[in-house]
């Protein structure tokens, strides 16, 4: 019976909302709507009682739309992969407006402090000072507070995750041990790579003739680097990335480790090698392999830390994408065509 009520409040409120933009859209449609530099946007969803404008849809699929663009597909499909792109966009802001009502409904929060924090921890993993934190966030787009603000979703979302979903996980050390067992590729020995980065950063939005500025720059860094030049010294020199004062020092990686455009540069690669230049997303790249070692197999109890946290990631995204899906049953969505 209470499951009936909240729906009928629930459409009504939908109705109301509908209602609303039925009138919405014949005010753009009256005469002179357009000459009004205040028009409404339009809506592109209604999840409960709050809506998904067009403008926040169009903002999120700007980025994807780009890299899209710049794959080079036919027309058609090209057109195919954009209305398939939209619908994904949607969703997933979709079930993030679900989340965000779970997380209001639920009264769950997070201090300044906590966000604080968790920056502090990011700094110290990969980051020497804040400076070098906010330029690494420059070549990505983003400013230091869209970043607190992006950490702060991110821990509301682990604490609503930790309650509604968290407390019905449980790994045993069967769980463990079979998976061990079942991957001995990821803990026999391993080469590690000790690499170097020089970066030559593009702006996003970079015009052709300021790319290919940046790859012939590039491209000249890796002559001299070729012809015996310090990797190390020609990064601290040139590069623009937030390793350069350490020569460019990235660490000590295993191939897997790695994302598959580097693993297929690296794989028949030798100590003191340069890899050709890569775009990465971040600008133009070259890698240089500083030296190769031999990681050590690890046993059962070296391995099930991180066979645990594999585990508990694989079962706990699973769960929350089930939990989701029953949210998604119980709520008013309606999409806009």
């Amino acid at each position: 019976m209470l499951k009936a009520t909240l729906f009928s409040v629930r459409c009504a409120r939908l109705s109301g909302m509908l209602i609303a933009v039925i009138i919405a859209l014949h005010v753009l449609h009256a005469p002179g709507a357009w000459a009004d530099p205040k028009v409404i946007d339009r809506i592109a969803a209604v999840v409960n009682d709050e809506i998904i404008s067009l403008y926040e849809l169009n903002q999120a699929i700007r980025p994807y739309e780009e890299r899209l663009a710049a794959m080079g597909y036919p027309p058609e499909e090209e057109a195919a992969a954009r209305y398939k792109l939209r619908g994904d966009v949607l969703n997933q802001l979709i079930d993030k407006k679900l989340t965000s009502q779970e997380i209001k409904r639920l009264n769950i929060t997070v201090s300044e402090q906590e966000i604080d924090g968790a920056i502090e921890r990011i700094k110290s993993q990969s980051f020497r000072t804040e400076e070098d934190l906010v330029e690494a966030l420059k070549q990505q787009g983003l400013t230091l507070e869209e970043y607190r603000a992006r950490i702060k979703e991110q821990i509301l979302r682990t604490k609503l995750v930790n309650r509604e979903v968290k407390s019905k996980i449980v790994i045993t050390r069967e769980d463990i041990s079979e998976y061990y067992n079942a991957h001995p590729e990821k803990y026999r020995f391993e080469k590690e790579y000790h690499l170097r980065t020089i970066l030559i950063s593009v702006p996003p939005l970079a015009e052709a003739a300021e790319k290919a500025a940046a790859r012939e720059r590039l491209a000249a860094i890796r002559r001299e680097c070729l012809a015996g030049a310090s990797f190390a010294e020609m990064a601290r020199q040139h590069s623009d990335g937030p390793m350069a004062d350490d020569g460019g020092f990235l660490g000590t990686f295993e191939l897997e480790e790695l994302n598959q455009v580097l693993q297929t540069a690296l794989a028949d690669m030798d100590a003191g090698d340069i890899t050709d230049m890569l775009d990465t997303g971040q600008g133009y790249q070259i890698f240089y392999v500083d030296k190769i070692t031999n990681a050590s197999a690890r046993s059962l109890e070296e391995a099930a830390p991180e066979i645990e946290e594999q585990l508990y990631n694989e079962i706990i995204n699973r769960e929350f994408q089930s939990w989701l899906a029953e949210l998604r049953k119980t709520s008013v969505i309606k999409i806009i065509q």
